[in-house]
């Protein structure tokens, strides 16, 4: 099967760092709920769901958006009022599609992985993630997951650790 390029970027970096990782291979799936349904030994709540926000951002009345991710559990929401807390904005949206695949150079909605920093994106990370030894995520693609351990997760990705959900 082809996968997108990104799915063997993430896989290099987790093997050249020695963490311990797992690998699926499934029917495509877009939600946290589908996803549950095809990763065995999994819960929804150890999937990592990321997601690209869209931030308006006027400096000197010149207006630009800039991207962030947000990586929440998959059985929990964003809270809004948290997010805009956190992003030091008054709104946000969520990215649509096409800007979606043009930040993370042609992965799908659906397949985004959480390791935004592949992006150059700042990558804000649930704290409930790291309540769970393990987690999983789309690896790129929608048919291809990984798991692994979340400490590690942590570590390879850097991200801020907020309370967003």
């Amino acid at each position: 099967m082809q996968y997108n390029p990104v799915v063997k970027q993430i896989t290099d970096i987790l093997s050249e760092r020695g963490f311990w990782f797992e690998t699926f291979e499934h029917e495509p799936v877009r939600t946290s709920e589908q996803a549950a349904k095809v990763r065995t030994g999994y819960t929804i709540e150890q999937g990592a769901k990321a997601l690209i926000v869209r931030i308006k951002n006027t400096d000197l009345g010149i207006v630009r958006y800039d991207f962030a991710m947000l990586v929440v559990p998959g059985n929990l929401r964003l809270d809004n009022k948290k997010v805009k807390q956190v992003l030091s904005v008054r709104e946000f949206t969520f990215a649509t599609e096409d800007e979606v695949r043009e930040v993370t150079k042609g992965v799908e909605p659906g397949g985004v992985p959480p390791f935004g920093n592949l992006f150059g994106l700042e990558v804000i990370a649930d704290s409930h993630i790291f309540q769970n030894e393990k987690i999983i995520f789309n690896a790129g693609d929608k048919r291809f997951s990984v798991g692994m351990y979340s400490k590690d997760y942590k570590t390879a990705v850097n991200p801020r650790v907020e309370d967003i959900a």
